[in-house]
């Protein structure tokens, strides 16, 4: 089974060269035109490399230039809406008697700390220096350049470590999915018996 997975992972690295990277120079021109912080493309453009490469683990978008595109655009509006600071006025113009504070419900919190759990299980498997890249730029927000800065490596070599160590953490999420979809199927079986 390991061997299955090791190919098929080669053959979307090998999709991914072929097919993603020739888009990089249109990407960093999309990126560049439509966002305001330059020092934030190189971020974005590693942020969509993941998404379409996670994407292609479940199925290979076609035609990918499109999808890019769109994933690009996602992740402009995304950053915006996590970027946009509401004003002390509109907050004191909200109605707050009909907010009502929702908590999570107990199986929910198990299920986040089961994932969590699994999360860091994957994450302390990674490499040390690809480790730390993941946890400077995902965990503690810091920029592709100052993680490069601050340990003392090339963008580029930032940029590497985080395609190999979200690779890893997707397998991980993936490999949870498919033996929940697999319990599920099974259950279902078994209830038409």
């Amino acid at each position: 089974m390991e061997l299955g997975r090791s190919l098929d992972r080669r053959d979307i690295d090998a999709w991914f060269v072929e097919e993603v990277l020739p888009l990089e120079p249109m990407l960093t021109r999309l990126l560049r035109r439509n966002w305001r912080d330059v020092e934030e493309v190189a971020d974005l453009r590693q942020e969509a490399y993941v998404k379409i490469y996670e994407a292609a683990q479940r199925e290979r978008p076609s035609p990918v230039k499109p999808f890019l595109i769109m994933i690009a655009r996602n992740l402009m509006i995304d950053r915006l809406r996590r970027n946009n600071v509401v004003s002390i006025e509109t907050m004191n113009d909200l109605d707050w008697s009909n907010i009502s504070e929702i908590a999570p419900s107990p199986e929910d919190r198990v299920a986040a700390r089961q994932q969590l759990t699994r999360m860091q299980a994957a994450l302390d498997q990674l490499p040390p220096r690809c480790r730390e890249v993941i946890v400077l730029r995902r965990v503690h927000g810091f920029s592709q350049r100052e993680v490069a800065k601050k340990m003392g490596i090339k963008e580029e070599t930032v940029e590497n470590q985080v395609m190999k160590g979200m690779r890893v953490l997707a397998d991980a999420v993936s490999d949870r999915r498919g033996n929940l979809i697999a319990g599920a199927k099974r259950l279902e079986w078994r209830r038409k018996d």
